[in-house]
C-alpha cells in the first residue's frame, strides 16, 4: 500500500463499495461533530433487503459469521464518515470504536468479531485508522442484532 494512496483510493483497490448511509431508527442522528471530531452513533450489520443479522454470537451465530458481520457495520461507518465528510479523504484518524456483541452467556471471543471492523478500517485508511477499542459483550442488543458498533473519528477541516 502506498504511503500517498488516499482512502478513497485504497477503497476502490480493494473492490469495496460502500451501501448508502442508513437512516437513523429513532431519536438520534447518525453523527454528530464536534471540533476536529465526528462521533457516528452505533450501527447494526444489516442485510441488502434492509433487515438486520440477527441472533446471539456463540449460540445460534458463529465468531466466523459475527465477524463479517462487523466487517458489514464498519462499510456502514464508512457510509456515514462519507455522508458527514463528502470525502473519506478527510478522515485524519479512526480515534475509538466501541463494539457490542450480542454474545451468550460464557462467551470469550469479542474481541475476534469486532476484528472485522477493526481491519476493514486499517486495509481503507492504513496507520491511521488503527485506533484505541473497546469490545465487549451484551446480554442482547436492539432488534436482535449480533453487534453494534460506534466511533470517533478524527477529521480535516
Amino acid at each position: 500500500m502506498a504511503e500517498t494512496e488516499t482512502p478513497e483510493a485504497r477503497l476502490a483497490r480493494l473492490g469495496l463499495v460502500l451501501p448508502p448511509a442508513p437512516a437513523p431508527v429513532g431519536r438520534y442522528v447518525a453523527y454528530r461533530r464536534a471540533g476536529d471530531l465526528l462521533f457516528l452513533s452505533g450501527q447494526g450489520p444489516r442485510r441488502p433487503d434492509g433487515g438486520y443479522h440477527e441472533g446471539q454470537v456463540g449460540t445460534a451465530v458463529s465468531v466466523a459469521e459475527a465477524y463479517e458481520h462487523a466487517r458489514l457495520v464498519g462499510l456502514q461507518l464508512l457510509a456515514v464518515m462519507r455522508s458527514a465528510l463528502g470525502s473519506l479523504d478527510r478522515v485524519a484518524a479512526i480515534v475509538k470504536l466501541l463494539g457490542m456483541v450480542n454474545a451468550a452467556a460464557g462467551f470469550r471471543d469479542h474481541p475476534a468479531v469486532i476484528n472485522g471492523c477493526s481491519e476493514l478500517l486499517e486495509a481503507v485508511f492504513g496507520e491511521e485508522g488503527r485506533h484505541a477499542r473497546s469490545a465487549v459483550g451484551m446480554g442482547s442488543l436492539p432488534n436482535n442484532i449480533t453487534v453494534e458498533i460506534e466511533a470517533i473519528v478524527a477529521i480535516r477541516p
